[in-house]
């Protein structure tokens, strides 16, 4: 081997262990040897390239027990392997509560030796190299189905297996997988561009087509309430499906996953129009139709999602046609937070409780103002990362903790996801014209129509028209839209940000996952 593998091996009896040495070096390990625990931890200081530690349990002076303690303050991460004649329980106990990662019985076998070296030292860099090896036979697979004119359903399964390998493909060193992971995604979201400009009307006119964010209450919700179990219903705001599969075994370790489903996000995919159609049962024109006072449009000032109480109730009482004790909570910052946390076991007195929880959202648009959280979220690796260390440490866990031990059940979902920009196309509109990076309504709009989905009569696509001659845009695949002003410092200044609003699968496909407490 061209790098090899350094073996520190103490042992008192080291001169008997002649044959495995030589077993060793013959298989490309680098053996250095010491009869004791004081010299074990001299060649530590001495030696910065020492991957590996055999100790041996019984040495004298110094135990085997005393010497690994030690180690393990001066250098916490390096793997160890205890080495003993001693089967007593009490030892065993002790050095694997003292972190060893892994123990040999003496007389020991070469055999044994090399497999406990594969699994401790080489486990990464073989389940790298067979990630890779298997994406490389599933690459094929998957741009098969890309090209084979999938349905919405097929388009969720793709999606679905390009994350699963990302997400494989995160804990590998192997960038040229990556790298072609990310041509197919890309590749993936050309498709799918094309796939919902062809059909996205024709959803909205029929009814026809995936379940979309006007259908989640009545489809997925309400039909729990038949149960006569407390329904808690938690919406993250910008949820991807990676970043759900990230925090997915954090979850499962108190609740069973009954059901992951999806639905697709209404255009655009943005908080005012796919959430407000969520609580409303309706699609934004519908809204505006129904509730004049209460839609406002992009160009209009104030809140835009000020209303959901009021149209979660009216759904209730337009579907169900009955009342039931109901409760809509939104956490938007940590005191909400805080106040959803106290109030956690009084929720089970609910017939059904909404909860949005705005965190993941406000990342998002933090990490485009703040150069801290560009730091953090420089990718998509990272933002998972970043995803997964907020919700271990959230107040929104601390409620589901809460809530484990409750005969209830959770419905997890989101309103859309993001997606990472990274090449700018030049829009031209006047005052009226929408700020959104990935979308925008105006009149007297200039694009390039190769880049977006335009709708020129908005009550075609469920939407509002703000003017008589108001034309909607939409963003395909990884592009943002700037206007020609100052294009080249706002092109720095959004470029590699998560941002949404647009057509991709990472902002369209969103999951929608029904739990309950594994107590019950």
């Amino acid at each position: 081997m061209s790098d090899k593998i350094k073996i520190l091996w103490a042992d008192d009896e080291i001169d008997m262990l002649k044959p495995q040495l030589f077993f060793l070096e013959k298989k490309g390990y680098d053996v250095v040897t010491v009869s004791n625990g004081h010299d074990a931890l001299d060649v530590l200081d001495e030696d910065g390239n020492i991957d590996i530690v055999f100790l041996d349990e019984s040495m004298p002076g110094l135990t085997g027990l005393e010497t690994l303690a030690r180690i393990k303050v001066k250098l916490p991460n390096i793997p160890i392997v205890m080495i003993t004649k001693n089967e007593a329980e009490n030892i065993m106990e002790e050095a694997i509560g003292s972190q060893i990662d892994d123990y040999l019985i003496k007389p020991v076998n070469p055999n044994q030796i090399l497999l406990t070296l594969k699994k401790i030292v080489d486990n990464k860099r073989l389940v790298s190299e067979k990630t890779a090896t298997d994406y490389q036979q599933e690459f094929r697979n998957i741009a098969m189905e890309i090209n084979s004119a999938p349905d919405y359903n097929e388009w969720v399964n793709i999606y679905k297996k390009i994350i699963s390998w990302e997400l494989r493909l995160d804990d590998s060193n192997n960038a040229q997988m990556k790298e072609i992971l990310n041509m197919q995604k890309e590749e993936a979201n050309k498709e799918f561009f094309k796939y919902v400009s062809k059909n996205y009307i024709q959803w909205i006119k029929s009814g026809s087509g995936p379940k979309k964010s006007q259908n989640l209450f009545k489809d997925k919700v309400f039909p729990l309430l038949s149960a006569g179990k407390p329904v808690i219903f938690l919406l993250l705001d910008n949820l991807r499906y990676d970043q759900w599969k990230i925090i997915e075994p954090i979850i499962t370790e108190l609740y069973k996953i009954e059901e992951e489903d999806y639905f697709y996000s209404i255009l655009p995919t943005a908080t005012q129009y796919s959430r407000n159609a969520i609580f409303s049962g309706l699609l934004p024109s519908e809204i505006q139709k129904r509730f004049p006072e209460y839609w406002l449009n992009d160009n209009e000032e104030g809140g835009k999602n000020l209303k959901e109480a009021e149209l979660f109730k009216d759904q209730i009482k337009r579907i169900l046609k009955k009342d039931i004790r109901s409760e809509y909570m939104k956490v938007t910052n940590v005191l909400g937070a805080k106040q959803v946390q106290d109030n956690a076991l009084n929720f089970v007195n609910n017939d059904l409780t909404a909860i949005v929880y705005n965190f993941i959202d406000m990342l998002s648009h933090s990490r485009t103002e703040m150069e801290v959280l560009k730091e953090l979220a420089g990718d998509e690796k990272a933002y998972r990362s970043l995803t997964k260390s907020w919700f271990v440490n959230s107040p929104l866990w601390s409620v589901m903790q809460k809530l484990a031990d409750r005969d209830v059940q959770i419905i997890l979902t989101t309103d859309h996801g993001t997606i990472r920009v990274k090449n700018a196309t030049k829009v031209v509109g006047d005052r009226e014209t929408t700020t959104n990076l990935r979308y925008k309504v105006g009149k007297n709009l200039q694009y390039d129509r190769r880049d977006v989905l335009e709708i020129r009569n908005p009550l075609d696509a469920g939407l509002p028209s703000p003017n008589m001659s108001s034309t909607f845009i939409f963003a395909k695949e990884d592009l943002f839209f700037l206007y020609p002003n100052n294009y080249t410092y706002y092109n720095n200044f959004f470029k590699d940000t998560f941002q949404h609003g647009g057509i991709s699968l990472e902002e369209m496909i969103c999951p929608i996952i029904r739990l309950i407490p594994k107590t019950k």
